[in-house]
């Protein structure tokens, strides 16, 4: 196993993590920031915009996914899966938790 495997389960779990608030918000007809809102990361796209980041993000993880291994791949695919996950999950907690402040 090259240190390429867990490093792709690591982008990956942040991937698929960054997925999931775009997903909620579009599904559900919110608005939510984006990388291509105005300015990025901290104005609100559209939902639909949301739900194709969403999209987006979901196709690259997966792709990671497999390239990484993490079903037939050791503990340290699975660590760095959950890591990739961890991280980018603590730091859109912080990131997020003023958008709604001016």
């Amino acid at each position: 196993m090259s240190f390429l495997h867990p490093l792709a389960c690591l982008f990956s779990g942040m991937i698929l993590a960054n997925a999931v608030p775009h997903f909620v918000h579009g599904i559900s007809g919110d608005r939510f920031p984006t990388p291509f809102a105005k300015p990025p990361g901290k104005g609100l796209s559209s939902p639909t915009t949301n739900m194709a980041w969403a999209l987006a993000n979901l196709a690259a993880g997966y792709v990671l996914l497999r390239v990484g291994g993490l079903a037939s791949g050791g503990d340290a695919t699975k660590a760095a899966f959950f890591a990739g996950i961890a991280i980018i999950g603590l730091l859109s907690s912080r990131l997020f938790a003023t958008k709604h402040n001016p």
